[in-house]
């Protein structure tokens, strides 16, 4: 899964990017020090696969991963070259879904490129450039189809789709925002545009706002009610707190984040969210030689999730032997799950479900 990290320069972006991969990209209280995308890999926390660990004592421990990318401060005009401009907007288009981080905090210290805190004007800064980027490609997509319309008719509903797209967007509605049947998806999958991706707002607050009950801050709450519209989620982050929290031991990290009134990480909040917004989940292989989570689209069936592991798998798939991570750990063993008859053998039908702890046969 590839994150990109965006929003309008001085937001806190490279702070919390710096934080939650410890990747050491340039933060500095001036528009467009991010030069490059920076990138960074960050592993998926996961407790099943601590005490999954603990039970067989691998040679090694592989973990699901996120990779994060830290792309450079767009400003107002960045789809007509202003800023960093198109280049940048490239980046974006790469990602699987957007983080999109938005100021929430008053400090006279750190400049705002517009001059004031206003967060829903910040975001609707980003959306129309994403915006106004994408419909460029959709113009280019509709020359194509009206020529090739001149030798195959069977191409007027695309074309009606990329129209019906493009007028939304004119209106300053993303492409997300409208509903498309499977065919429509499967097209627009191969459009590309920036403005139908996922997007997972990251409100970047005061230190002392988690403190004091973020539900208490004026503009987190206008974010809320933006996203809620458009049917976004929104993660509450401190990049200041993620900063200080990344350098931390475990067991410090749980008290500090306790002394603040959290019970997880801004970074653990994320990862989940980011999950559920693309409809991941995880299941397990575990033995001596490897404990690792595999990360599949939630619906994956048996022989498609084998097929992660290699094509082999998937190729001469037999059946997969299942049981439930909560299961084997009530029990505390492979054998004692297997008396209980809790190791079940599921077909080509079966679909996966998160914390399955799968051993997959197959024959090539």
């Amino acid at each position: 899964m590839k994150l990109g990290i965006v929003g309008l320069p001085n937001v806190g972006k490279s702070t919390l990017f710096n934080a939650i991969t410890q990747a050491g990209a340039e933060s500095a209280n001036y528009p467009f020090c991010t030069i490059e995308p920076n990138i960074g890999i960050v592993d998926v926390p996961d407790e099943r696969i601590d005490r999954l660990a603990e039970m067989y004592n691998p040679k090694k421990v592989t973990r699901a991963y996120i990779e994060f990318v830290d792309i450079a401060g767009l400003v107002k005009g960045a789809s007509q070259g202003e800023g960093l401009g198109n280049k940048f907007l490239s980046h974006i288009r790469e990602v699987d879904a957007i983080v999109h981080v938005v100021r929430c905090f008053e400090d006279t210290n750190i400049t705002h490129v517009d001059g004031s805190i206003d967060p829903i004007r910040d975001i609707e800064t980003i959306n129309l450039e994403l915006i106004l980027s994408d419909v460029e490609i959709i113009d280019r997509r509709i020359d194509r189809v009206k020529k090739a319309m001149k030798g195959d008719k069977s191409l007027a509903p695309e074309l009606a789709l990329l129209e019906r797209v493009k007028a939304a967007m004119e209106n300053g509605k993303p492409a997300r925002s409208l509903e498309y049947t499977k065919e429509e998806a499967d097209i627009m999958k191969e459009v590309a545009l920036i403005s139908l991706k996922p997007v997972l707002y990251a409100a970047n607050l005061a230190e002392g706002d988690f403190a004091d009950g973020v539900d208490n801050n004026k503009f987190y709450k206008t974010v809320c009610d933006y996203a809620a519209e458009e049917n976004s989620e929104v993660i509450p982050v401190s990049a200041r707190i993620e900063e200080e929290v990344s350098q931390l031991e475990a067991e410090e990290k749980a008290m500090f984040l306790e002394e603040l009134g959290m019970s997880e990480s801004g970074l653990d909040r994320l990862i989940k969210a980011s999950y559920k917004l693309l409809g991941l989940i995880s299941y397990l292989t575990a033995g001596e030689p490897e404990v690792r989570a595999w990360t599949i689209t939630e619906g994956t069936k048996a022989p498609q999730a084998a097929g992660k592991i290699h094509s082999d798998f998937e190729r001469g798939f037999i059946r997969a032997e299942v049981v439930a991570y909560t299961d084997l750990m009530e029990l505390g063993s492979m054998n004692a799950a297997k008396e209980k008859g809790l190791v079940r053998s599921e077909g080509k039908e079966y679909v996966m479900k998160d914390g399955d702890i799968v051993l997959f046969r197959f024959n090539v």
